[in-house]
């Protein structure tokens, strides 16, 4: 199918209704460069970000910073949409999309810190985080791993909440529709890397010849020339979209079996 735009977003699970952390950015069909979608308040929402795809027309592609599976969950080993159900049933009086609840009813799956003893005991990876590590561009982070600022499970667990009330078709969990929106799973770091930087974006100079290489124009020059990295995380997912969404081999990454594709998902953009 053809996107008629692409949307990068930089997510977080961190407990509270507001979060910093969390950037929008679209980048239309063409080589423009990508541009920041501003929160209706100081900073967005997880529900506020719900809303706000809620009503998106077109054919958007999005991709959300977070993981959408886990490697294997004890008692749930099914399809991923009724692990999202029970997550989201199970934290339905956490805060803003949060998934604080389900750490506290799963509370021996996850590492969060040496009181549980050996970190790989516990951080186990799905296949897509094994095919990123096994192609020397970066370092995965389990999902099962709560501990750092590198942490992405509680992240995960709130992703999943939102793609259960979203209701859209998820990659590579559902087939690509022929017209309207699809919502996937994306590492921003995975397309810094594709644009030959292995690290976070802080400055526009860096931003640019990241952009250049994924096909893009350069930031406007009112654009600040330094910037959280959570902008910059959001404006190259947006852009890395763009670049790859027409190449059929990132859609079909040779570890994607359908039995994966039905439980653990995959990153777009690892292949």
């Amino acid at each position: 199918m053809t996107f008629d735009r692409f949307v990068g977003i930089d997510w977080s699970g961190a407990r509270g209704h507001r979060h910093p952390s969390i950037v929008v950015a679209t980048a239309e069909q063409g080589d423009a460069a990508p541009l920041i979608v501003p929160p209706a308040g100081r900073c967005w929402s997880r529900q506020e970000v719900l809303d706000w795809l809620r009503v998106q027309q077109g054919s958007p592609l999005v991709g959300l910073d977070a993981g959408f599976g886990f490697a294997a969950i004890p008692g749930f080993d099914g399809p991923a949409r009724a692990l999202w159900a029970a997550i989201d049933r199970i934290c339905a009086d956490d805060a803003d999309l949060g998934g604080h609840a389900f750490v506290a009813a799963h509370r021996d799956i996850f590492w969060m810190g040496k009181a549980d003893g050996p970190r790989a005991a516990r951080a186990l990876f799905r296949v897509t985080e094994r095919a990123y590590a096994d192609s020397k561009l970066g370092q995965p982070t389990s999902n099962f791993v709560l501990l750092g600022a590198s942490q992405v499970g509680k992240a995960t667990l709130s992703a999943m909440r939102l793609l259960n009330h979203l209701g859209w078709p998820v990659w590579p969990f559902d087939p690509v529709p022929a017209d309207g929106p699809l919502i996937l799973e994306i590492y921003a770091q995975a397309f810094a890397a594709m644009g030959g930087v292995r690290g976070k974006l802080r400055t526009r100079d860096a931003l640019d010849a990241v952009l250049l290489r994924l096909g893009s124009a350069p930031m406007p020059r009112d654009f600040p020339e330094t910037f959280a990295d959570h902008v910059g995380d959001a404006l190259v997912s947006a852009a890395g979209l763009r670049a790859i969404a027409d190449d059929p081999a990132w859609w079909s990454p040779a570890g994607l079996t359908p039995a994966i594709a039905a439980t653990e998902g995959w990153t777009f953009g690892i292949a």
